[in-house]
């Protein structure tokens, strides 16, 4: 019976390395023939979202040779202006899909393919889905060139590998191998007071502590006098050899007196539960302070799979009498480890001698868990239920042509609705309405108005203040290599700088001769570029018509003539 129960334990001590040892660590290669450096890892905390891939650096340059990770079809190609720009995905035999993301341009055979779709549908913007017999590939065939297409921030490779349940997995996992010889940075640790008589330092607010380095990857904080529950949060990132980047972590776990709290493991998440990252990390500092404090406690509302708890949710009760010793252990893919250790004297005090959080009380007030709406003086508000991740009292009110609902410093999980009576402005002059977000430097910025009778609406998952804006003023169109009756034969494309200041670029549509021409738009470098090689001239005479619209409806034209011999 013995020997059984040992046998027992030890394959549930060795589960998370047998999961990781079945993941096939010689089937995926890299997607890049140039050496592994990272400037984005997987899980990383970004805006609203864990990063879902390894972001691969190509030499701060585009045009870099990508190949299939391993043998299969093209399952999915996606062009959008913005996120992933131009991405594909490969399905392979074993269940799983490889995607990359941020291309400058696919391989021949795909770039037909897709092309051939764009012209069909008349749009730069496509998703398609083709069947398995369509595009096939094997491993490292060159499928695109790298870019800088969509969202991305810099040259790189975005690369993900996703489970049959198309949940990105952490690439690392398969093998893969990066240089890293550091331990994990510790940026800050905080401590979070919970309920009224809990106190660190006769005081029951959010407190930053000391971090004092001993090093070797050791750090201590001074000594806490403290009582009650208390909630522990950590500011960290890692350092990859050959880059400067701050990178995201592997693995934290934390414990008390010894015994286990917590564990977070970034290895897997699904796409549903990314955006719940903002119930992780301490919002709040990160919008006042641009700093990611994760938080190693688990609250109401935060269903992450990556954390696993051990009792009490991750928080520690400090009782009378009693000292303690709170460790957080911070972990890299290549095992290197941080490690902070934070003593806690035990001492309650009466609450006239604590400071207490201040709360700000209102007269709208709002359960997470029921929807609600309100209404004030030509507006009306509605927050759906599970919007907020807890009952709080919001901050409502009008300010002249717009209205401030409640603070950006406090997350919202699903879109709230804002509607604004328009019924005092002309329909002439409602077409020019728009409704912008107001920062608070005072900048606006245009937000997707729906517009039906006397009412305009927006839907946004931020808190903040909106005003109605006009916007009477066309797109700019700025040629940049072309000129009037201009002789184009050694050109390789046709391009064009389009902006509009108040409410952005809407849709545009370019022909040459009557034809319709593709024409692709990169938002960051607010270039429109048409690329000769489509091969839609045939005359050397050629007119062009360029129209681009804002996205209130406001068109600018440009027209022009000019030669290409055939």
């Amino acid at each position: 019976m013995r020997v059984t129960f040992l046998v027992l334990l030890s394959l549930l001590l060795n589960l998370p390395l047998r999961a990781q040892q079945d993941l096939p660590q010689d089937y995926f290669a890299s997607p890049l023939d140039i050496p592994l450096i990272l400037s984005g890892t997987f899980a990383e905390l970004r805006s609203n979202h864990f990063h879902s891939g390894l972001d691969i650096k190509t030499h701060q340059k585009t045009g870099l040779n990508v190949v299939a990770s391993a043998e299969g079809y093209i399952s999915r190609i996606k062009v959008s202006h913005f996120g992933y720009g131009k991405a594909l995905y490969i399905q392979h035999p074993n269940g799983y899909t490889t995607v990359y993301a941020h291309l400058k341009k696919f391989s021949p055979a795909i770039q037909a393919y897709i092309r051939k779709e764009q012209y069909a549908k008349e749009s730069y913007e496509v998703e398609v889905f083709p069947k398995a017999n369509e595009l096939k590939v094997q491993q490292s065939e060159l499928i695109a060139f790298s870019g800088n297409s969509g969202g991305s921030g810099g040259p790189h490779l975005h690369f993900e590998i996703r489970d049959a349940g198309a949940r990105p997995m952490n690439p690392l996992n398969f093998g893969f191998d990066i240089q890293d010889s550091s331990p994990p940075l510790i940026q800050g640790v905080f401590v979070y007071p919970q309920g009224e008589n809990a106190h660190v330092n006769r005081n029951n607010n959010q407190q930053e502590l000391r971090v004092i380095p001993q090093g070797n990857g050791t750090y201590i904080t001074e000594s806490l006098e403290a009582f009650g529950t208390l909630g522990f949060g950590v500011s960290t990132v890692d350092r990859l050899d050959f880059a400067p980047n701050k990178n995201g972590i592997y693995q934290i776990k934390t414990s008390l007196n010894g015994n286990d709290l917590m564990q977070v493991d970034f290895k897997k998440f699904s796409f549903a539960e990314s955006r719940y990252i903002n119930r992780f990390i301490d919002y709040a500092h990160y919008k006042s302070k641009k700093e990611r404090v994760q938080k190693l406690f688990q609250e109401e509302n935060n269903p992450l799979s990556m954390i696993t708890t051990f009792g009490n949710n991750g928080l520690v009760d400090v009782k009378d009498s009693l000292d303690y010793t709170y460790v957080i252990k911070v972990r890299d893919f290549k095992g290197n480890t941080s490690t902070i250790k934070i003593p806690i004297n035990s001492k309650e005090l009466p609450l006239a001698e604590i400071l207490p959080k201040k709360i700000d009380t209102t007269a709208y007030y709002a359960k997470a868990s029921q929807a609600i709406a309100f209404d004030e003086d030509g507006f009306d508000i509605y927050i759906p239920k599970d919007a907020l991740y807890e009952d709080m009292y919001l901050d409502i009110k009008k300010e002249g042509e717009g209205i401030q609902v409640h603070y950006e410093e406090v997350p919202l999980h699903k879109n709230m609705t804002i509607g604004f009576d328009v019924s005092k402005y002309t329909p002439k002059d409602r077409e020019q309405l728009y409704v912008a977000r107001m920062t608070s430097w005072g900048a606006a910025y245009y937000v997707n108005t729906y517009k039906k009778n006397n009412r305009f609406s927006i839907s946004t998952k931020t808190f903040g203040t909106y005003e109605l804006k006009q916007d009477s003023v066309g797109p700019v169109i700025t040629p940049v290599n072309f000129r009037e009756k201009r002789w184009m034969s050694n050109e390789q494309e046709l391009v064009f700088k389009v902006q509009d200041q108040l409410t952005n670029i809407g849709d545009y549509r370019a022909t040459i001769n009557g034809k319709f021409i593709l024409m692709e738009y990169d938002y960051k470098t607010d270039r429109l570029v048409y690329y000769f090689e489509d091969d839609i001239i045939q005359e050397s005479e050629n007119k062009l018509k360029l129209i681009v619209l804002d996205n209130v409806g406001n068109s600018t034209t440009f027209e022009g003539t000019f030669f290409r011999k055939n």
